[in-house]
């Protein structure tokens, strides 16, 4: 009796913690075969999405048909400055193909020249597409390289926009995600926004500190790795 227990305990794990993850591949030379191993990967272990550059968002689509994984996808990456009008094209592109998560840079040069109505006015332009189409929107704010001051104003920006997630980094700023970072959004974020960390995270222990602290999703490319350390652990 005490054998197949510890089989449910473990599974039991790996399928909290896989819940979270959004598995992911985004580096400028990703090929066809990473994103087929992504979204095998993602069935697999029931990811709860797999992210993928704009290229591939049909194709991840077709092979996830199948199954519960989300297809997300992402808009101004990795540094936010596209015009709005690019952003809105990226969007309507990525839901033709068949995204059901977007997760956009908003402009960081905004936030540093303090220019909260150009952000404000960025995100009431998005959101009514997003919105319309039943999609989910995920608004990376780079939480690395901001002041709290900062973030705190975004969480009030997005928070009032009623965006889906606030999401912490993209991976190429030289900070990623922070338990302090999301301790910080979560304080300041309405209850039902939610709170995706990413950037950096290459281990369970590490997924499971972001997880306690706030977040409701995990961003990663060490995802099997995290979920084999789960096991491990528990």
């Amino acid at each position: 009796m005490e054998f197949p227990l510890l089989l449910i305990c473990i599974f039991a794990v790996l399928m909290n913690i896989a819940s979270y993850i959004d598995h992911t591949v985004l580096k400028p030379t990703t090929l066809i075969a990473d994103v087929e191993k992504l979204c095998a990967e993602a069935k697999q272990y029931s990811f709860a999405a797999v992210c993928v550059p704009p290229l591939f968002v049909k194709k991840a689509k077709e092979l996830t048909a199948d199954s519960n994984v989300k297809v997300a996808t992402v808009i101004g990456f990795p540094f936010g400055y596209s015009a709005v009008e690019a952003k809105v094209a990226e969007i309507v592109l990525a839901i033709i193909d068949g995204a059901d998560e977007l997760d956009m840079v908003i402009n960081i040069s905004a936030v540093k020249n303090k220019d909260w109505q150009f952000l404000a006015n960025e995100i009431n332009t998005v959101m009514p597409i997003i919105r319309g189409k039943g999609k989910v929107i995920k608004m990376i704010i780079e939480s690395g390289i901001l002041t709290d001051e900062e973030i705190i104003t975004c969480c009030d920006i997005y928070g009032a926009a009623g965006v889906d997630f606030m999401k912490t980094s993209t991976g190429y700023a030289e900070k990623g995600a922070t338990v302090e970072a999301v301790q910080l959004m979560r304080k300041h974020l309405p209850d039902l926004i939610k709170i995706k960390a990413s950037g950096g995270i290459k281990n369970y222990s590490f997924a499971q500190q972001l997880v306690n602290a706030g977040a409701d999703r995990i961003g990663c490319s060490s995802s099997i790795q995290i979920v084999n350390e789960a096991a491990q652990q528990n």
